[in-house]
């Protein structure tokens, strides 16, 4: 697989609140490709869904939601700055931006957590720093800061090129607390019935999720899915015979605790790629664990 896209979507400057690059991207990207696609998708936007994007395909029953923001910092006062999400942020790292004074790579120094930014001038109050893209591949990873979640995105994207029915939704703010998935909730259960998602996002590696091992299919986070939504989503993975783990965790968010605090009737399951070096410049993820993402994606979008 080629990771062009994937390297061009975690240069996209996307934090939080400030997403309008990534979608500017993703609306042209679908434009320019979607002709090659076996279905063409009707392209929503507009002031009413902010900077999210929701993709239409045939006659949708499913929902897939990537978000497209990432973490970063806000910067403060007198060269402090604030986390955007829940970055990791240790002294050294290298972060880039823009002010009105132009572009800006600057050091973060963290001071018994108390977070600095190191620039021979002041940058511009509000001004938001990400990690600076750092895009490395090996035999067996891929690795660079935003997997999380450009991953996910990239996701979505494969998937569109042979979806016949259903719908993709880009959300935003997701690191931050959410507020997007709600409002996009509301319009695919209005307007064509859909209520039941599958969340593409990135996971944690930890001692039961590993490396190389296939996609992980979330029991539980810190949320709980309808055991029925996600047991029927398992059996579909065991025919299909793809690569997957089974997560269960105590912690931990994503797109699918506003699908479940929603006043929708929404069933949802999250199944992403697991990385490690979590939140900093560094994740990284098993290029095997992408494939089995995006194939097996492809299963449960035909057969749910």
């Amino acid at each position: 697989m080629n990771f062009d896209l994937l390297r061009t979507l975690c240069q996209i400057h996307a934090p939080s609140g400030n997403e309008v690059a990534m979608k500017e991207f993703l609306i042209d990207y679908v434009e320019q490709q979607s002709a090659h696609w076996k279905v063409k998708p009707e392209v929503i936007i507009g002031d009413v869904f902010q900077d999210s994007i929701l993709l239409k395909f045939g006659k949708p029953r499913t929902a897939i939601f990537a978000h497209m923001d990432s973490i970063g910092f806000t910067v403060r006062y007198n060269d402090q700055l604030v986390p955007i999400g829940g970055p990791k942020a240790e002294s050294g790292y290298r972060l880039v931006g823009e002010d009105s004074m132009g572009p800006i790579e600057c050091e973060l120094f963290n001071d018994e957590g108390n977070l600095f930014y190191k620039f021979p001038r002041g940058i511009d109050r509000g001004t938001e720093l990400v990690f600076k893209p750092d895009f490395r591949e090996t035999t067996d990873y891929v690795q660079s800061c935003y997997m999380d979640n450009r991953l996910g995105v990239l996701n979505a994207l494969k998937v569109a090129e042979t979806l016949e029915d259903g719908v993709i939704a880009f959300s935003c703010w997701e690191e931050h607390g959410g507020g997007s998935v709600p409002y996009l909730a509301r319009y695919m259960y209005e307007q064509w019935g859909v209520k039941q998602a599958l969340i593409s996002d990135i996971t944690w590696v930890t001692e039961g999720v590993l490396h190389g091992q296939g996609v992980a299919i979330s029991m539980r986070d810190r949320n709980v899915p309808r055991r029925s939504y996600v047991e029927k989503i398992i059996a579909i993975a065991r025919k299909s015979g793809i690569d997957f783990q089974l997560e269960v965790e105590g912690a931990g968010s994503s797109d699918g605790r506003e699908l479940q605090m929603s006043p929708y009737p929404f069933d949802w399951c999250f199944v992403g790629a697991p990385e490690d070096h979590v939140h900093s410049p560094d994740e990284r993820v098993h290029k095997h664990d992408i494939d089995c993402m995006i194939a097996l994606y492809k299963v449960l979008m035909q057969q749910l």
